[in-house]
C-alpha cells in the first residue's frame, strides 16, 4: 500500500486520500455544478448526453450518462497512487482516456470536502496560475508552495545571436530539412492529414529524434498517436508570435506538451514515449512563431526539469527575451532574424539556436 503522505506531497489533491472513517451524504452532481460554475473561466456543456465543465476547450470535470462516475483532471503520474490508496472511490478511467491526466471518482463515494478538493484542484490544472492564485487566495486552497524555478539567465544581445547565426551558417545545409518540411506542408502542417504526419517525422528524424519507421503491415504508433492529439488539440493550438503570448496561451500549449511528450512512438520489447525534445521540436514545426524548443541539456540547465511547468516557464523566458530583442532593436519580430543573419528561420529558433551553441555545445566541449 502506497504511504499517503507521499502522495500528498506530491499532488495537493491528494489531502483527502484514505478518508474511510468519515460517514458522509452522497455528493450529487448539483453540488458539484454550483461549485463548479463559480470557479473562473468555467463553463457547462453538454456534450452527447453528458454533463463536462471546462475553461475554454479544455475539459477538466466529465460525467457519465448515468451522473454516478465523475472524471476529472489529475496528474497521470499520481494516479497509481491514488487509486490504490482508495480504490473504492477511485479507478482508472476507459483505455482511451488514460494517456490524459485523468482519473475517474465515483460519486456517491465521496463526501462534500472531497468533492470540492477534487473540483478545485482539476480546475487549477487548466487555467493560468495568476487566475488560480487570484481566486484562491485567503482560501482553504490557497496551498501552492514557493515557486523554486532556478535563476534566469541573462538575457542574448543582437550581437550574441549574430555570432551564433555565424555558427549556425557555418553548418553544411542546416536549414534544408526545414525548408524541405515547409515546402512539403503547405500552406501550413495540418496534422489531420498522413502525408504531413509522415514529412514531421522524417523532419524530427533528420535533427536525431530517432523515431522508427514501421515496416509494411505493422502498426504505426506515431502515425496514429499524432493524429488522436491533433483532434484533441489542433485548433486550440495558439497562433500569437513568441512575443505576444498570452499566459493562457503558454498553460495551452505547456498542456499540448505534456501529451504530445507521453505519445507511444513505437511497441514492444523497446516500447518508448515521443520524449521532451521530440515533443518540443514537434510543437515548434507546428507553432514556428510561438514555440521556442530546447533540447535536454537546454531543459535541465535553464529549469531542472522537463515536464509541463518547465516547458511553460520556458516559453516565458523566450517571450521575455523577444520583448526585449524587439524593443532594443526597435525592429517587427519578424524582422530580427533577417537583422542577425538568419532570415530562414523565426525567432523563437534564433533563441534556441543561441542555447544550443552556449548550453549543449558548450558542454560537448
Amino acid at each position: 500500500m502506497v504511504d499517503d503522505t507521499i502522495a500528498r506531497r506530491r499532488h495537493p489533491a491528494a489531502n483527502w486520500l484514505k478518508s474511510k472513517r468519515m460517514v458522509m451524504a452522497m455528493v450529487t452532481i448539483e453540488e458539484v455544478r454550483e461549485l463548479a460554475r463559480s470557479l473562473p473561466r468555467s463553463e457547462e456543456a453538454v456534450v452527447r448526453d453528458r454533463v463536462k465543465f471546462r475553461v475554454r476547450r479544455i475539459v477538466y470535470i466529465s460525467f457519465s450518462k448515468d451522473e454516478t462516475t465523475m472524471g476529472f483532471s489529475f496528474p497521470k503520474g499520481e494516479r497509481a497512487a491514488l487509486i490504490e490508496s482508495a480504490p473504492e472511490k477511485f479507478r482508472m478511467p476507459a483505455p482511451a482516456s488514460q494517456r490524459f491526466n485523468w482519473v475517474e471518482a465515483r460519486l456517491g463515494s465521496l463526501d462534500v470536502s472531497e468533492m470540492e478538493e477534487i473540483v478545485v484542484e482539476a480546475w487549477r490544472m487548466v487555467v493560468p496560475k495568476s487566475v488560480a492564485a487570484d481566486h484562491l487566495r485567503g482560501t482553504r486552497f490557497d496551498h501552492d508552495p514557493p515557486a523554486c524555478a532556478l535563476p534566469a539567465p541573462a538575457p542574448p544581445s543582437p550581437s550574441d545571436l549574430r555570432k551564433t547565426a555565424c555558427v549556425f551558417n557555418g553548418f553544411r545545409n542546416i536549414d534544408a530539412s526545414w525548408l524541405r518540411l515547409l515546402d512539403n506542408t503547405q500552406p501550413t502542417l495540418d496534422l489531420c492529414r498522413e502525408d504531413h504526419r509522415t514529412a514531421l517525422l522524417r523532419w524530427l528524424n533528420s535533427w536525431g529524434c530517432r523515431i522508427r519507421y514501421p515496416r509494411a503491415g505493422e502498426p504505426a504508433p506515431f502515425d496514429t498517436g499524432v493524429a488522436a492529439w491533433w483532434r484533441d488539440h489542433g485548433t486550440e493550438l495558439p497562433v500569437a508570435h513568441l512575443t505576444a503570448l498570452s499566459d493562457q496561451d503558454i498553460s495551452l500549449l505547456a498542456r499540448a506538451y505534456s501529451e504530445l511528450a507521453a505519445l507511444p512512438v513505437s511497441s514492444g520489447l523497446r516500447a518508448r514515449s515521443l520524449g521532451p525534445t521530440a515533443a518540443a521540436k514537434a510543437l515548434y514545426a507546428i507553432r514556428p512563431h510561438s514555440v521556442m524548443p530546447w533540447d535536454a541539456a537546454i531543459a535541465q540547465e535553464l529549469h531542472g526539469a522537463r515536464d509541463a511547468a518547465a516547458f511553460g516557464n520556458h516559453l516565458r523566458l523566450g517571450r521575455s527575451w523577444a520583448q526585449g530583442l524587439q524593443r532594443t532593436m526597435q525592429v517587427n519580430e519578424d524582422d530580427i532574424p533577417e537583422a542577425i543573419g538568419r532570415p530562414s528561420v523565426s525567432l523563437a529558433k534564433v533563441l534556441d539556436e543561441y542555447l544550443y551553441v552556449k548550453i549543449t555545445m558548450g558542454r560537448a566541449g
